[in-house]
């Protein structure tokens, strides 16, 4: 582990200064971490492909049934996101669980924040446009994306991340279908969730 305690880089005027060899040490401590996170949750190719096939299946229920039950099957799949990529994992040899000591995993927790905020402005949007639902949760899932650069080191994610708030964009400003954005994010995700699978590590 890293001493981070002030004494330690204290300088000659006696104030704490930035050492090389801490920064180096931080550098190192997030590849690791980085490293451990792509192995245990396969790039995180499971928890894509899972959302990608939830968002296919609320564009579904939005074409069959209504606007409203698709948003709901959005939001109750997306409950079982996390569970269902764990459970994928393991079925292909990951053990879907990092280690207490990575500090990456409250990076994960804390990008949910983004995911809810925008859930809770799609809801409002939608009380006045339901075409705005899938739009508005397209750009909050791609700023959710680009974040797991940093999860998993991996630039894949800046790209899946950017295409989708892009497709938000265009879905908001060209009035796209109601349904059509739903599956064009679950597309955009599931193709990304194969990319990742097969740039997993030992392959």
């Amino acid at each position: 582990m890293i001493d981070f305690s002030v004494d330690k880089y204290q300088g000659l005027s006696g104030r704490p200064v930035i050492c090389t060899s801490m920064i180096r040490g931080l550098e190192m401590e997030l590849v690791e971490s980085q490293a451990e996170m792509r192995v245990v949750y396969v790039n995180g190719a499971t928890g894509v492909l899972v959302s990608g096939l939830i968002w296919c299946l609320a564009g579904s229920v939005g074409i069959y049934s209504n606007a409203h039950s698709s948003m709901l099957a959005l939001f109750l799949g997306g409950l079982f996101i996390f569970p269902l990529s764990v459970a994928l994992a393991k079925l292909l040899g990951a053990t879907g669980k990092h280690s207490a000591q990575n500090k990456l995993g409250t990076l994960a927790i804390e990008s949910l924040g983004v995911l809810f905020g925008g859930l809770f402005v799609a809801f409002v949007a939608a009380q006045y446009n339901p075409d705005l639902f899938f739009p508005v949760m397209l750009v909050a899932l791609g700023a959710r994306y680009l974040m797991f650069q940093t999860l998993y080191g991996l630039t894949l994610y800046w790209l899946l991340g950017g295409l989708l708030m892009a497709s938000g964009f265009l879905a908001a400003i060209l009035q796209w279908p109601f349904f059509a954005a739903a599956f064009i994010g679950g597309g955009l995700e599931i193709l990304f969730a194969v990319a990742l699978y097969l740039r997993r590590p030992g392959l």
